[in-house]
């Protein structure tokens, strides 16, 4: 299943490269929901609350409303998740506050997974050069990919797993990384971070992941605003 991305910031879909470069901007959120109504899953993450600003959870509620979202960023504690679920969410996707610099926040884990059923919960783990990167993707950890899923598993429905050196650079993913990930983990993988081609969403289908499409999305539904 494709599931496309609206990354929010400043009330606008975004799309960066590596996280930090913007490359598009749209004014109209609900606007880019109607465009990806054939689809029937959405991933939104507020890329405001993830970097400590003011959650934008009233546009979130609306696209919520209108159609099956999975919603991540700055989901670091029990009431976020709660009130991300309150609103409509599907999932609520945990990202850095899975992690601490020693290693995976099981205390906090098990805390969110008593309080919120488990089949509602999804755990991101992006990873940089196969280091688990947080605190949007500033920082990494001396923990790999393959060492954390097995140890994520009890917590957790479901993996999104990003290979972040190759996200928003329109030049393909790693699908080597991702049968390792299939390897590590029984449970479900939306894979995220590059993936371009038809060939790779083929290859994907096949290892029985998910993909969440961001630049490759907005370049087959908006091709206007991408340079020739």
């Amino acid at each position: 299943m494709i599931i496309p991305c609206i990354d929010l910031m400043g009330r606008k879909v975004v799309q960066l490269i590596q996280g930090r470069e913007k490359f598009l901007e749209l004014p109209d959120p609900l606007g880019v929901l109607e465009k990806f109504s054939d689809y029937p899953e959405i991933q939104v993450i507020d890329l405001d609350a993830a970097m400590g600003r003011e959650p934008q959870a009233d546009i979130i509620g609306e696209l919520c409303q209108r159609k099956p979202c999975r919603v991540g960023g700055g989901i670091r504690s029990i009431d976020r998740a709660q009130q991300a679920i309150a609103a409509g969410a599907r999932k609520v996707i945990v990202g850095s506050a899975a992690f601490t610099r020693q290693g995976i926040h099981h205390e906090f884990l098990r805390s969110l997974a008593a309080a919120v059923p488990r089949h509602r919960i999804m755990i991101g783990v992006d990873c940089l050069g196969d280091h688990v990167a947080i605190h949007g993707w500033r920082e990494t950890l001396p923990l790999t990919s393959t060492e954390v899923l097995p140890q994520l598993e009890p917590y957790a429905s479901e993996f999104l797993c990003t290979y972040i050196d190759a996200e928003g650079k329109l030049e393909g993913t790693s699908l080597d990384w991702f049968r390792r990930l299939r390897s590590a983990t029984r449970l479900p993988i939306t894979a995220a971070g590059g993936i371009t081609t038809d060939e790779e969403l083929q290859a994907l289908d096949r290892l029985g992941m998910n993909a969440a499409l961001g630049m490759a999305i907005y370049r087959k539904v908006f091709p206007e605003l991408f340079p020739r």
